[in-house]
């Protein structure tokens, strides 16, 4: 959070009772499966800490980061958790990981056998994870170098906590992707017999049982985002972000509005002008010009047009229509909240819900509401 934030701030509140609510949901549909939390990119901009134990509390015992610093931090607060590190095992950092009880998630022949190396070394088997690229071409194995690592695994006696791979198409349940994946990782499971596997990220999670195996690990549904397209979102919604009135102003038919001068008013206008741009997460991209439609934002349930280009620290909004109800300044406008989720504010700026929630690093209060309703300020 920025060092600025003050009184003059926007607003930004995290509702952790609804993430834990999503949590539970989401492990009633996983059913016989285990439910772990990923909370990589500051638990996706809301916090990672206080998210982690909320989820720790509504019962998630793994949890999953990108980075041991996401870790180191994670283990701070929550001493018994079974922390995963995504990103798998940097070089030269096992005796880090082995000190700080992370799991690698090992995705090459090099991290196994320094992992192995720190294993004999400790003298103990320390738990990590298999990750196996079963279609992303990312993060993970070759299905070729299954044999390779089925043989290192004889020859050490390790065994891992968990065999992983990554659905690419989930968001798209029908997409003929998910069934070839889930054919290589089923094959490849049975190299390794007896071992927990996990496939499903929040999007898996919810298209199916066919993708649970042992393990489910969601991310975006948590925090109330749309995980499979053309499908209503069944997640609480958990952010709200309002920002600041700075000015209303009168415009006249004619003028133009913005940088660029990309929209010329129509009309005689009434004009809010909002304090909050890109560098608040805002998108450029939000933007409207006389050829095309930006974003919106919402006062007493009203979506508003933002007009011309989105600044680095201001949008200009219309309000003639409100015609006497309009708002002063000082006024708070909805940027996200119950009239404009963060997958409709990603739609207009043509991007995903994961982006708009790790991008609000900006220049607001974050707020958060507990299981219990009660609000403090970070």
């Amino acid at each position: 959070m920025s060092a600025f934030v003050g009184q003059f701030s926007g607003r930004l509140t995290i509702d952790l009772g609804a993430i834990s609510r999503n949590w539970k949901g989401l492990d009633r549909i996983s059913a016989n499966a285990l439910t772990g939390a990923v909370v990589k990119a500051d638990a996706y901009g809301c916090g990672m800490l206080p998210v982690a134990q909320t989820l720790s509390r509504a019962g998630a015992q793994f949890f999953f980061v990108a980075t041991p610093d996401e870790g180191i931090a994670l283990r701070a607060v929550l001493p018994d958790a079974y922390i995963f590190i995504l990103n798998g095992l940097f070089p030269g950092a096992a005796k880090l990981y082995a000190e700080q009880r992370l799991m690698p998630l090992l995705a090459s022949l090099s991290m196994l056998d320094e992992w192995l190396k720190m294993c004999i070394e400790v003298g103990d088997a320390l738990p990590a994870g298999f990750h196996f690229d079963t279609g992303m071409n990312r993060m993970g194995f070759r299905l070729q170098d299954a044999s390779i690592v089925q043989n290192r695994m004889q020859s050490s006696g390790y065994r891992p906590q968990v065999i992983m791979s990554h659905l690419a198409c989930a968001d798209v349940p029908a997409h003929e992707k998910n069934s070839t994946q889930r054919a290589l990782f089923q094959a490849l499971l049975a190299q390794f017999p007896n071992i927990p596997a996990s496939l499903a990220n929040s999007a898996g999670t919810l298209g199916g049982r066919e993708n649970h195996f042992q393990m489910v690990r969601p991310g975006i549904s948590l925090y109330g985002g749309r995980a499979v397209q053309g499908r209503p979102n069944p997640m609480s919604s958990v952010i709200t972000l309002e920002m600041p009135i700075l000015q209303i102003r009168e415009a006249r038919t004619g003028e133009t509005v913005g940088y660029g001068a990309a929209q010329t008013l129509n009309r005689d206008s009434r004009l809010a002008i909002v304090g909050t741009g890109y560098a608040d997460g805002y998108m450029r991209s939000l933007s409207s010009s006389n050829g095309r439609p930006g974003g919106h934002v919402a006062l007493n349930g009203k979506l508003l047009p933002v007009i011309g280009r989105v600044s680095m620290d201001s949008i200009v909004v219309d309000v003639t229509e409100l015609g006497p109800n309009a708002p002063e300044a000082g006024e708070m406008l909805e940027i996200i909240g119950p009239n404009i989720s963060i997958d409709d504010l990603a739609d207009n700026a043509d991007t995903i819900g994961y982006e708009i929630l790790t991008s609000l690093n900006g220049r607001f209060k974050r707020r958060y509401r507990d299981e219990h309703g009660n609000v403090s300020e970070s």
